[in-house]
C-alpha cells in the first residue's frame, strides 16, 4: 500500500493526496482521534469514506486506538445487511492505518435530534424495525455492537438507517485488548474520552458481562428519545447517571407523550427492562413486534377513509355553518310576518 501523504502539520490546512490506493477528495469530518475523508477508489471507480487517525496522535495513542480500527473492520466486515455500513477494506502498514467503507450521504441521528427534528411514531417504528433487523443479522453472525446510540445511527435518503462504528463490537475474530477485558463497558472510554453513557444497558453500567440483549436495551433507549424528545435518564454526574440506568425505571413513553400509541410504548418498555431475561430475548423478536405494530397501524389508516364515507366527518359543517342556513331563516321570517299581518287584520 502507498502510505498517506500529508503536509507537515495537522491544521485545517492539511491536505492529504492519497491513502493507500485511494485518492483523497476532501475531509468529511473529524473526532477526537480520527478523521473521515471522501475518497475515490480508482480500481472499482467509486467514492468511499476513509476513516483514519489524526496525524497529531503520538505513537502510543495510535497503538492504543489502532485495535478499535481493526476490530471495527473485522466486525463489520463479517456482515452484509442493507442497514449496516459496508466495510470494503482495512489496512495497517507503517504509519498508515485506515478503513475504507461505504460513503453515506445523510446525517447522524444525534445531529437530527439535537437540531430539534421531530419524528412521528410511525417513523420511529419504521427506523427501529430496520435497526432491529440489522442487529438480528449481526447477532446471528456472532457480532454484538455494544455501542448502539444516535451517534452510531446514520440516516440516509427517506430515513433509511445505517448502523455504523463497530469499533468496540464483540466479534469472534476480535483483536484482544490487553488493557481491558472483553466484557468491560468500553463505551465509557471510547475515543479516549468519557462518553455519555445514556444508552448503556444496566449490565454495562454495572460492568457486568453482556450479550446481544444489551443492544436490544440500547435500541429501546434510542426509541425512547426519538418518541419523547428526551433521554430516558439524565444527571450531571456520571456516577448518578449510571446508578439510574442500573436501578431506576424510566417513565413509560406514553405518560410523557400522550400521542404515542400504547402498543409502541410497550415495545420500548419491554426492550428497556432492567433484567435482561425480561427483555426481548433476541433482536428478531423485537423486529417482529415492531413490524406487527406497523402492519396494524397501516391497515387502520387504510380502513379509516372508507369508514368516514359512511358517516358524517367529525369536522363537517353544522347546519348553522352551511350556505342554506340564512336563506331558510329568511323564508321562515317572511312566513311569520305574513301570518301576523293576516291575523291582525
Amino acid at each position: 500500500m502507498t502510505p498517506s501523504t500529508p503536509l507537515p502539520n495537522d491544521s485545517t490546512q492539511t491536505r492529504l493526496i492519497r491513502i493507500g490506493r485511494f485518492a483523497i477528495k476532501h475531509e468529511l469530518g473529524r473526532g477526537s482521534i480520527g478523521v473521515v475523508y471522501l475518497a475515490h477508489d480508482p480500481i472499482i471507480d467509486r467514492e468511499v469514506a476513509i476513516k483514519t487517525f489524526r496525524s497529531r496522535l503520538s505513537l502510543v495513542e495510535k497503538k492504543q486506538h489502532e485495535q478499535h480500527f481493526i476490530n471495527e473492520a473485522r466486525a463489520a466486515g463479517r456482515l452484509a445487511h442493507p442497514n449496516i455500513v459496508t466495510v470494503y477494506e482495512a489496512s495497517s502498514e507503517g504509519d498508515s492505518t485506515y478503513i475504507a467503507m461505504e460513503y453515506l450521504q445523510g446525517r447522524e441521528l444525534n445531529k437530527l435530534l439535537d437540531a430539534g427534528h421531530r419524528f412521528t411514531a410511525e417513523d420511529v417504528a419504521s427506523i427501529s424495525w430496520k435497526i432491529a433487523d440489522a442487529l438480528d443479522h449481526a447477532h446471528k453472525n456472532g457480532v454484538v455492537h455494544r455501542d448502539i446510540k444516535p451517534a452510531n445511527i446514520f440516516l440516509v435518503a427517506d430515513h433509511q438507517p445505517k448502523v455504523v462504528d463497530f469499533g468496540i463490537a464483540r466479534a469472534p475474530n476480535r483483536v484482544s485488548d490487553q488493557a481491558h477485558k472483553a466484557e468491560e463497558p468500553y463505551t465509557l472510554f471510547h475515543d479516549n474520552i468519557l462518553g455519555t453513557p445514556n444508552y448503556m444497558s444496566p449490565e454495562q453500567a454495572m460492568g457486568q458481562a453482556v450479550d446481544a440483549r444489551t443492544d436490544i436495551y440500547s435500541l429501546g433507549a434510542v426509541m425512547y428519545e426519538m418518541l419523547t424528545f428526551r433521554k430516558p435518564f439524565q444527571a450531571a454526574d456520571t456516577d448518578k447517571l449510571l446508578h439510574q440506568i442500573a436501578f431506576k425505571a424510566a417513565p413509560d413513553v406514553h405518560t410523557i407523550q400522550s400521542n404515542v400509541p400504547l402498543a409502541l410504548s410497550k415495545i420500548v418498555a419491554k426492550a428497556m427492562s432492567k433484567k435482561a431475561d425480561k427483555r426481548y430475548q433476541n433482536a428478531e423478536e423485537m423486529a417482529l413486534d415492531i413490524k406487527r405494530y406497523l402492519t396494524r397501524t397501516r391497515r387502520e389508516h387504510e380502513r379509516k377513509p372508507k369508514a368516514e364515507r359512511s358517516e358524517q366527518p367529525a369536522n363537517a359543517p353544522t347546519f348553522q355553518q352551511s350556505r342554506l342556513f340564512w336563506p331558510v331563516c329568511g323564508v321562515v321570517i317572511a312566513v311569520l310576518i305574513a301570518a301576523y299581518s293576516f291575523w291582525t287584520h
